[in-house]
């Protein structure tokens, strides 16, 4: 049978190792994925979707074929700073975008800016003076 100080060691040494394994290590994903600073224009989509979620808002639009494209963007916390909300973008609103590319050719990518009909621009990234 363990003693009262044994198990009190043991269960402060199974706690540690708990908490060790607990505390997450790098999650943040890299841009490695995306055509980085080689931005491209998309005309008259229609936004389908605005999500404004933690680590990173989405943006899901409509070309003029029907192609539904995904675009990854900036924490909405960033976003915020520059001027962004969660009803920045509602559905069926025509909108004009610039996005990097993902390299794997599939629709969507990194989301830079968003020009509404009424002609302002959303930033993602900042302006580089």
């Amino acid at each position: 049978m363990l003693g009262e100080s044994t198990r009190a060691a043991l269960a402060a040494g199974g706690l540690a190792i708990a908490l060790a394994l607990a505390v997450p290590g790098q999650a943040h994903h890299s841009t490695a994925m995306f055509e980085w600073g080689s931005a491209t224009e998309m005309k008259d989509v229609t936004v389908e979707r605005w999500v404004w979620t933690n680590p990173h808002t989405f943006l899901y639009v409509r070309d003029s074929a029907g192609n539904r494209w995904a675009f990854e963007g900036m924490s909405p916390s960033h976003l915020a700073r520059a001027g962004w909300s969660k009803r920045s973008l509602t559905p069926g609103e025509k909108v004009d975008l610039t996005y990097y590319k993902l390299r794997d050719g599939r629709r969507g990518g990194f989301n830079v800016t968003v020009t509404r009909g009424n002609g302002s621009t959303l930033q993602q990234l900042p302006v580089r003076m």
